[in-house]
């Protein structure tokens, strides 16, 4: 089975063997509960949200503010051994991406596909810069319009609301150094969905056609950034359709008593 460190993945409890692992990456300053929540839409598919430093029980720690540093680390905690795909938001996008690749460098077995939402292709990501100059209230109300209502607990709960603005603050810092390194495409499937209004630009999005030489696929939503949200029906349709088939060989339960822990 492979093998995670209790802090870096989380997933709920199965007693039934999956067909597939999904590992999901969440976006800027979000956690994994709210992928965690998707495995009753996918229910022959074992998901894992990854919790990196700054994130969901892991709050208090301080964030990574490198993506180098932060895929190493990741790699380092979790080796990603059985079949597995892996599904990217946002941020998260850019750090499946860059993890895909590091596995591939570093010979280890990498994900069977990607799953790729709501960022553009590395060469032409664009980087908001006005962000970086909001004081607290000001960033909480810019994630807000983006990524929707945050916890009461932040606006009434000021320690938790500075730990959130650190983790936020190093992902903005995650994202504005980060700088794209070309290298030989990768060989997986990639699949590429995004939000009609999203800010991202269409042809952006498509641009990760050229950062593969298997299969590539890409979806337009009605919505906004988080705009499987909004449809999950068919987000749901068309990431079962982005999954590879199942093969005869099934990843094995997740048991109460796994080391990962688990959600509820």
């Amino acid at each position: 089975m492979t093998s995670v460190r209790p802090r870096w993945a989380l997933t709920r409890p199965r007693h039934a063997p999956a067909a597939l692992r999904m590992y999901c990456f969440p976006h800027s300053g979000g956690s994994p509960g709210e992928y965690m929540r998707w495995a009753s839409c996918l229910p022959d598919t074992e998901i894992w949200g990854i919790q990196a430093p700054g994130r969901g029980s892991r709050i208090s720690e301080a964030p990574h503010t490198d993506m180098a540093e932060l895929v190493d680390a990741l790699l380092t905690h979790v080796d990603f051994g059985e079949p597995c795909v892996f599904f990217g938001h946002s941020l998260g996008a850019l750090v499946a991406y860059e993890a895909a690749q590091a596995l591939r460098e570093r010979g280890r077995p990498g994900p069977q596909a990607l799953v790729l939402s709501a960022t553009a292709a590395p060469h032409a990501l664009r980087r908001n810069a006005s962000l970086h100059g909001l004081d607290g209230a000001e960033l909480v109300e810019a994630i807000e319009r983006t990524h929707g209502p945050v916890s009461a607990d932040i606006h009434e709960d000021p320690e938790l609301r500075e730990m959130l603005l650190v983790a936020l603050r190093g992902d903005l810092d995650i994202v504005s150094g980060y700088r794209h390194r070309p290298r030989p495409p990768l060989t997986c499937p990639i699949t590429v969905f995004g939000g009609s209004d999203d800010d991202e630009r269409t042809s952006d999005l498509r641009a990760w056609r050229d950062y593969t030489t298997g299969p590539f696929d890409f979806r337009l939503f009605p919505g906004d950034h988080f705009y499987f949200r909004e449809r999950p029906d068919e987000f749901f349709a068309a990431l079962r359709r982005a999954l590879p088939k199942p093969t005869a060989r099934a990843v094995p339960g997740v048991r109460p008593m796994a080391a990962a822990p688990v959600l509820p």
